[in-house]
């Protein structure tokens, strides 16, 4: 049984694969999960969109369509390898398919050949939509295929678990052609190199933990407030929200990348939460992140600091 990661631990696993993820408006919080359960999760569904065009593709996911409302997946990998973020919690990607693809998916072992619909895969499973017609001409590009392989390898790392935990829409869903144009199997392979490799049953080496600089976290907590819009001046800034938001002290629209006096404000109530008093600029508890606040989230979130 494996809970759903929260919104904000799901996008810090596909920052620390190396992805260039977007964040499309409030996609934290759109959701079907009003029209059933999300969750226990026990994989990575891939398919393609049938679309042409950036714009075009990440506004379908995200709204959807008549008859099938949106999001149609959590993320959206766009020819250009960046990762738009539509959506999370149940969405309307996997449909009804076969059980026993299921249990092998959950047992981690090859698929069976797909012989029935009655089971529930837009509860079970993440999906990654990306764009491509679908017709077997259009290309791959090298770096969408690599995104593919990061986001899902991301999400399996997280887990724990390897690249069988991963399958196209083809081998859910009888009928299904997606993803037309690369094989499936050939994907696996590199999603467990990436993973390092491990057979089924063997434990997957540890997440790697990304690496986050004190000086050039400080360097935005003192100028970013008062810069004109939301510029992003260090990308580090986002790991440093995404724990903020999983302690509960920021809100979950304000990860932007932008160290701005939200963040500034929820760093200080951290660093009173750790003991520290004085908000004025230069106390203890004044938002600005110093050593032992750093160090403190750094240990309970998985990231390094460096001084």
């Amino acid at each position: 049984m494996a809970p759903p990661l929260s919104a904000a631990r799901f996008l810090a696993a596909l920052l620390r694969e190396g992805l260039d993820v977007v964040e499309v408006g409030d996609w934290a919080e759109h959701s079907r999960n009003l029209m059933g359960p999300w969750g226990p999760v026990h994989g990575v569904m891939i398919h393609h969109t049938v679309t042409r065009g950036t714009q075009r593709t990440v506004d379908l996911c995200r709204a959807g369509y008549t008859g099938l409302p949106g999001p149609l997946c959590h993320g959206v990998i766009t020819k250009d390898g960046r990762v738009h973020l539509v959506g999370y919690g149940r969405a309307n990607h996997a449909g009804l398919g076969d059980a026993d693809v299921l249990r092998a998916v959950i047992a981690e072992r090859e698929l069976p050949v797909v012989d029935e619909s009655s089971t529930d895969g837009n509860r079970h499973f993440y999906g990654f939509e990306c764009e491509n017609l679908g017709d077997g001409e259009d290309p791959w590009p090298a770096v969408q295929l690599e995104a593919i392989e990061r986001a899902a390898a991301a999400v399996c790392r997280e887990h724990g678990w390897n690249e069988r935990s991963v399958l196209g829409h083809l081998e859910w869903q009888s009928g299904k052609p997606d993803p037309r144009g690369f094989g499936m199997s050939s994907m696996r392979g590199r999603v467990g190199d990436r993973l390092g490799g491990a057979a089924p049953g063997v434990p997957l080496p540890p997440p790697r933990r990304p690496a986050v600089s004190l000086s050039r976290l400080r360097e935005a907590a003192l100028t970013n407030p008062r810069m004109a819009g939301t510029p992003v001046t260090y990308s580090g800034v986002r790991i440093w929200e995404a724990a903020l938001v999983d302690e509960g002290l920021l809100e979950k629209r304000r990860l932007d990348g932008h160290f701005g006096s939200d963040t500034v404000t929820a760093t200080s109530l951290w660093q009173e939460r750790l003991g520290f008093r004085g908000r004025r600029p230069g106390q203890p508890a004044d938002g600005t992140p110093g050593p032992v606040s750093a160090s403190r989230l750094g240990d309970k979130h998985s990231f390094d600091v460096i001084t």
